[in-house]
């Protein structure tokens, strides 16, 4: 099966593979005073391409040899499992494992309460075809998604999973109209906007600035994507023709 989306694993001297490359520069610059380790990526539309961009953002640091992890968080939509060539189990998703996951717990008399239901996170990560790169898919579609997301026990998911990788990489749902991704920026470090070229309209980045600020949280930077070679200039951020959709 062929694979369009990792277009810096199939051309990396491309100019679209230096541009993701000059993301994950500038990040690095981003982190000098403080811990970057979760990225969230969201975007205005679902058609701005930020599956896209987390996949290959995610496939730039695995090149550094950094450990990777993607966790696709659009619990409604979701297609991370398509991009990296991974069936999406019914069973392990991310959907499952937060439905499950909880730590032993004491009671006020140093009782164990409570036993987890999932022996380890790592039974939920599946590696993919690309070294240094490990994926959750989204599993299946739950009837409760924000609530899943804003769980006590995906707080206590990601402090495992901390402990487990360089890079973790939330692939989150557009934040224009939902609280999903939101909710998620209480577990990332820097917060990237995807928005698109000649396409995304200001009022739509305005609302999500605001949304970001509603939860005293910030967009940290902005990737314009779809950019058309003809558009090209000397400085320009992105230059393939047309980036995929999200």
């Amino acid at each position: 099966m062929k694979n369009n989306d990792l277009i810096i694993n199939k051309n990396p001297k491309s100019r679209f593979a230096e541009a993701i490359k000059t993301i994950r520069t500038n990040l690095a610059f981003m982190s000098v005073d403080k811990d970057t380790k979760v990225i969230l990526i969201t975007s205005c539309e679902p058609t701005d391409g930020k599956s896209f961009i987390t996949a290959n953002l995610a496939t730039a640091y695995a090149q550094e040899n950094k450990k990777v992890l993607v966790i696709d968080c659009d619990l409604r939509k979701g297609r991370q499992h398509n991009i990296f060539r991974i069936p999406n189990s019914i069973n392990h998703g991310y959907s499952n494992l937060i439905a499950r996951y909880s730590e032993k717990e004491k009671d006020e008399n140093g009782e164990e309460t409570k036993i987890s239901k999932v022996k380890s996170v790592d039974d939920y990560i599946k590696s993919t075809y690309l070294p240094n790169v490990d994926l959750i898919p989204t599993g299946p579609i739950p009837p409760n998604p924000t609530e899943l997301l804003a769980s006590l026990n995906n707080e206590k998911i990601f402090k495992a999973l901390r402990k487990k990788y360089d890079i973790i990489i939330l692939d989150c749902t557009p934040v224009v109209g939902l609280a999903d991704a939101t909710i998620m920026t209480k577990y990332s470090d820097v917060n990237l906007l995807v928005v698109s070229s000649k396409q995304t309209k200001m009022e739509l980045i305005a609302r999500a600035k605001k949304a970001f600020a509603n939860v005293n949280a910030e967009i940290n930077g902005v990737v314009l994507n779809k950019i058309s070679t003809k558009d090209i200039k000397y400085g320009s951020y992105y230059s393939d023709k047309y980036y995929g959709e999200a």
